[in-house]
């Protein structure tokens, strides 16, 4: 499966984003899907992920009550809603899938990976 990651730009602090993840390939609903982000000088850390039909979702602490995934399997594409955004939150974002696992949390359970979009937080 291919994925493609939008949404990123420009936002003050306390504002919305909303990010998509567009696949094509396999039937979107075999896979576990979410995203990660990298901030600058960082490792990659998990953000959210939901399960194949999106019964399950699963958050990052510093992102739990702010950020929203979801998914719209019959548009193949998976969203996260970003609100109440934080300069800690600037990263690129990542999507990625795994038809292994029902969900997941860490990289090494994913099969695939998007290019990443960029998602800047000004002060």
């Amino acid at each position: 499966v291919q994925l493609q990651a939008s949404g990123g730009g420009l936002v003050q602090a306390g504002g919305s984003l909303r990010l998509s993840c567009a696949a094509s390939g396999r039937p979107f609903g075999s896979y576990a899907t979410g995203w990660f982000r990298q901030a600058p000088g960082e490792e990659r850390e998990f953000v959210a992920a939901i399960s194949r039909r999106g019964g399950i979702t699963s958050y990052a602490d510093s992102v739990k009550g702010r950020f929203t995934i979801s998914r719209d399997n019959a548009k193949n594409t998976v969203y996260l809603q970003m609100n109440s955004l934080k300069a800690e939150d600037t990263a690129v974002y990542y999507c990625a899938a795994s038809s292994a696992v029902p969900i997941f949390r860490h990289g090494r359970d994913t099969d695939y990976w998007g290019k990443g979009t960029l998602v800047t937080v000004s002060q």
